[in-house]
């Protein structure tokens, strides 16, 4: 029924004292009523949190690279901050502390950035006479950790000046940085003469890191026996050498729980039987292997407890890495290291191991043993034990390894 024209309409009810009217189309609720508590609490739910605020316009350069350094947040998206930030500092802002900073980033997580590294290769020939070698082991420490060779084409003449310099007064920075070095295979003659000589073998034998300094003196001998044929100085003596890395390395046993060792470990059981392979064996001079093989003239898998597991080390007099390069089914001795390559075995991109791992592989090639690496985007792809005992099968096959009742 129409209202008569010139007639009031029913009145608007009134808010409700207190509450919240927003605008025409809206409905207005007390502000602090249970419906408008719990609208907001599902917004909250639903809406993403709002990003930090953007490090402070008023940092200088050199601050602002710290404090990215410093922020957790640029773990998520570490090369364009650093970069950034590194590419805003004049170079009067770059400190050693922020320097050291930097390389502590790079190695900790494993980011293999040509532009970052060059950077810090950059500073330290420039600032060679003001670092002592506590500071410069720390500043090469990623260079061998990430397997990155600088252009900076004045870096190794100035570790071996720094090193000259400073090799008496800080004997333990002194061994870190040829133990960076020789990751990258570039080991002084002129400072393998200084550590190797009784006087300084002796005297870190009374310090409290004698044991860590003795491990890297062995693996720097490693190196020299199997790498540089033409050193003709001072070795380590023979009583005082230990197991270079007798166990496997702390980060496997980190993550022994994402690790595909017991999964190799179960497929090799089923597929050659237990009497075939060794597992986490230490074989002279003190190197962990994954998975060790022995292996017949013919390329038969023999039962390990038949054979010596071991290849003589140092290696009998041959050229150098014959042996390593010998097929497999020609070589009576031949053994056989299966190695896994897992995904923390290399740098941040997946395409570089680090320089651990590569010297590891380098080094027992150079002994002798014949090695087949498990990737781990190949081992991640199989699909439950019967993929992965197919999979070992062609590797072992690609090999001309034979085993069962025909392979001996």
């Amino acid at each position: 029924m129409r209202r008569p024209r010139g007639e009031p309409g029913p009145r608007a009810p009134r808010p409700t004292e207190g509450a919240t009217c927003a605008g025409p189309g809206e409905s207005c609720f007390p502000s602090d009523g249970p419906l408008v508590r719990a609208l907001e609490q599902e917004r909250r739910l639903r809406l993403p949190p709002k990003p930090p605020p953007p490090l402070s316009s008023l940092l200088r350069g050199g601050q602002r690279l710290e404090a990215a350094l410093s922020c957790p947040r640029f773990l998520r998206y570490p090369r364009q901050h650093l970069i950034s930030s590194l590419a805003e500092t004049r170079p009067e802002e770059l400190t050693p502390h922020v320097m050291v900073l930097l390389a502590q980033h790079l190695a900790r997580h494993r980011l293999r950035e040509p532009q970052l590294l060059e950077a810090i290769a950059h500073f330290l020939v420039v600032q060679e006479n003001q670092l002592t070698s506590k500071v410069v082991q720390k500043l090469v420490l990623p260079f061998g950790r990430l397997n990155y060779l600088p252009l900076e084409q004045q870096f190794m003449p100035c570790l071996e000046r720094i090193l000259a310099r400073e090799a008496g007064v800080a004997p333990l920075a002194t061994v870190n940085i040829l133990m960076s070095l020789c990751q990258l295979r570039c080991l002084p003659f002129r400072v393998l003469h200084f550590v190797f000589s009784p006087g300084f073998i002796n005297y870190i034998s009374g310090t409290p890191h004698a044991l860590i300094v003795r491990r890297y003196l062995s693996l720097l001998d490693t190196a020299v026996e199997l790498e540089l044929p033409g050193y003709r100085g001072p070795r380590l003596p023979r009583r005082q050498q230990v197991p270079v890395f007798p166990q496997p390395l702390i980060t496997d046993r980190a993550r022994c729980k994402y690790s595909h060792k017991d999964i190799v470990a179960e497929g090799l059981r089923q597929l050659l039987g237990e009497e075939k392979y060794r597992q986490d064996l230490t074989v002279p001079p003190g190197y962990c292997t994954d998975f060790l093989l022995c292996v017949g003239s013919s390329g038969a898998v023999l039962p390990v407890r038949t054979q010596d597991p071991f290849l003589p080390y140092p290696p009998r007099s041959c050229p150098q890495g014959q042996a390593a390069s010998s097929p497999t089914t020609r070589d009576p001795a031949q053994r056989v290291v299966l190695v896994l390559r897992e995904r923390w075995h290399f740098c941040r991109d997946g395409r570089v191991l680090l320089g651990s791992r590569a010297l590891r592989e380098r080094h027992l090639g150079l002994m002798g043993y014949q090695l087949l690496p498990l990737p781990f985007e190949e081992l991640e792809s199989q699909r439950g034990l019967p993929q992965l005992k197919n999979y070992l099968r062609q590797k072992l096959q690609a090999l001309g390894l034979r085993w069962g009742p025909e392979g001996g």
